[in-house]
């Protein structure tokens, strides 16, 4: 009796487990996020943050600061206080906080995708 079930468990398929991962490029973790699901959204916010981070250090640049004007034009620089500079001075101020704006609601959106 004992020589017929051992037969029979020998005979019946047995599973054998993976093995386990050995070295950490075995692991791979990634959790699945709305950006790896839609890519092309990635990859249009990603542009639109990189290209509004570009515009801004550039906009920031060509500002004149405060101190600037005043010491202009004590120091012989009349001529800028006569050319209509205040204008572009404005435009350029509504400019940069549009492009500061657009990049902080851009960085949202960058994390809420990639999340």
């Amino acid at each position: 009796m004992f020589h017929a079930l051992l037969a029979f468990v020998a005979a019946a398929p047995v599973a054998t487990p993976k093995p386990l991962p050995t070295t950490a490029s075995d692991f791979q973790f990634q959790q699945v996020t709305f950006g790896s699901t839609h890519p092309l959204l990635l990859g249009i916010v990603q542009w639109l943050f990189i290209a509004c981070a570009l515009g801004l250090v550039g906009l920031m640049s060509m500002q004149t600061t405060k101190n600037e004007g005043l010491s202009g034009s004590i120091g012989g620089r009349s001529e800028s206080a006569y050319r209509g500079r205040l204008g572009l001075d404005q435009q350029l101020a509504r400019l940069t906080s549009g492009f500061a704006i657009a990049f902080v609601f851009l960085a949202i959106a960058y994390f809420l995708v990639t999340r």
